[in-house]
């Protein structure tokens, strides 16, 4: 059932990036945060309901979602920018070098292995000091994170699934199983982001896919039937309690990213996180309870409070659904036209044209790209569509490889 009050709240979470992005959101980061808390809410009732209805887990059919709904989108990016750096550096554009061109093929290869968060942890690329004025692909650490998620978090619950089918336990075992799980291993995650903390430079545990489990898997276990049961009883049981905490969530949370910084801001790596991630899972779960209900009711039952349908407006909603193409787009042409080779342009007008540019992209991937793909393109399933992506991630490898590098700038040795 699609929920037009999470797509607003995908919307919120790419406004917060692109405006921390654009220098105008300094804690407009944990846009990213809010992602994850999403990711982990839905694909984990996804599988939960698979689990319920089939006894199982088909990982297969999974992966191929998952595939048809991310690859076209991240496959076009990858391609388009990476030509698009290189062609320009070729004609001396200000904002290119040869670093960038090095940078982006290297980063490109690592973002198509899903493991780009561990390549740029390895060179020290640091999140905080040097976000990639030369790195057009380092905004997809988060992407990488997810998709680790993605591999991994089906495997738990098929497995749950699995022992729960074997032993004819109860219904609504895997659920508390699984809630189980993602609590521990949250808190187990949230104890290696407080060990492995660097105060002065956090970007190992803000980006390592360990230290950031947490967020995905409080999503995962809002998901989960317990919780689901409980926040559909706040719904149900007074429309006035479920608006107030709906839209005292949403404020509290606008609030943290107009007051967070990355560095400086008391207690973010050591529990801030955590709570922020706590409270966007608890906002989500409202959300859906909501809507659920609302869907479910009868003349005369409550309808949406009023927080839950402002989520619901339509700039919001539009956002949500280009959102991942949106996140995928942003940060190449940030980097690319580049504030500082435009310093014609006040601030505001700067912002306004990279966002304007991004949408622009973001929405022609989407309606031209990624949705032919996912919901008319029969070649894009089955064994065809499996060879059509192993086809596909060849022709990206052997473009890593093949694609021709700049020369090195000579050296005058009469100077040495």
């Amino acid at each position: 059932m699609r929920m037009p009050a999470l797509d607003g709240l995908r919307g919120i979470a790419v406004s917060g990036v692109l405006l921390f992005h654009t220098g105008n959101l300094p804690g407009g980061f944990l846009g990213v945060d809010l992602f994850f808390v999403l990711s982990g809410f839905l694909i984990t009732g996804l599988l939960l309901r698979e689990a319920e209805t089939a006894r199982g887990i088909s990982l297969v059919s999974f992966w191929g979602r998952r595939l048809r709904r991310l690859f076209p989108a991240l496959a076009l990016v990858l391609v388009v920018v990476t030509v698009t750096v290189w062609a320009l550096q070729r004609v001396g554009y200000p904002v290119t070098d040869r670093g960038m061109v090095s940078t982006t093929v290297a980063d490109g290869l690592w973002v198509q292995l899903n493991l780009v968060n561990w390549h740029l942890l390895a060179q020290d690329a640091s999140y905080w000091d040097a976000f990639g004025r030369s790195r057009v692909f380092e905004h997809l650490w988060s992407i990488a994170v997810e998709e680790q998620f993605y591999l991994v978090w089906p495997f738990v619950i098929g497995a749950i699934a699995w022992v729960a089918a074997r032993s004819r336990q109860r219904a609504g075992t895997v659920d508390a199983a699984a809630l189980a799980v993602a609590v521990a291993v949250s808190a187990v995650s949230l104890v290696l982001m407080v060990a492995l903390l660097d105060p002065a430079d956090p970007t190992r545990v803000y980006t390592g896919t360990d230290t950031r489990a947490f967020s995905l898997l409080l999503g995962a276990a809002a998901a989960t039937a317990p919780v689901r049961r409980a926040f559909q009883h706040i719904v149900w049981s007074s429309r006035s309690i479920a608006a107030w905490a709906v839209g005292i969530l949403t404020v509290g949370i606008l609030a943290f990213w107009v007051l967070a910084d990355g560095t400086t801001t008391p207690g973010l790596f050591t529990g801030g996180l955590l709570a922020h991630a706590i409270s966007c899972a608890i906002l989500i779960g409202l959300c859906a309870a909501a809507t659920t209900a609302q869907t479910q009711s009868t003349a005369g039952t409550p309808r949406l409070p009023l927080p839950v349908g402002m989520l619901q407006a339509a700039p919001l909603t539009r956002l949500g659904e280009i959102s991942y193409s949106l996140y995928l787009w942003h940060w190449p042409v940030i980097v690319l036209f580049s504030a500082q080779e435009h310093p014609e342009l006040p601030h505001w007008l700067h912002s306004a044209i990279v966002i304007g540019m991004s949408i622009a992209f973001a929405t022609a991937s989407r309606y031209l790209v990624e949705d032919p793909i996912r919901f008319r393109a029969r070649w894009a399933r089955g064994r065809t569509g499996l060879v059509v992506f192993l086809f596909a991630s060849a022709a990206l490898l052997a473009m890593w490889l093949a694609l021709p590098m700049p020369a090195a700038p000579p050296i005058d040795t009469g100077q040495l």
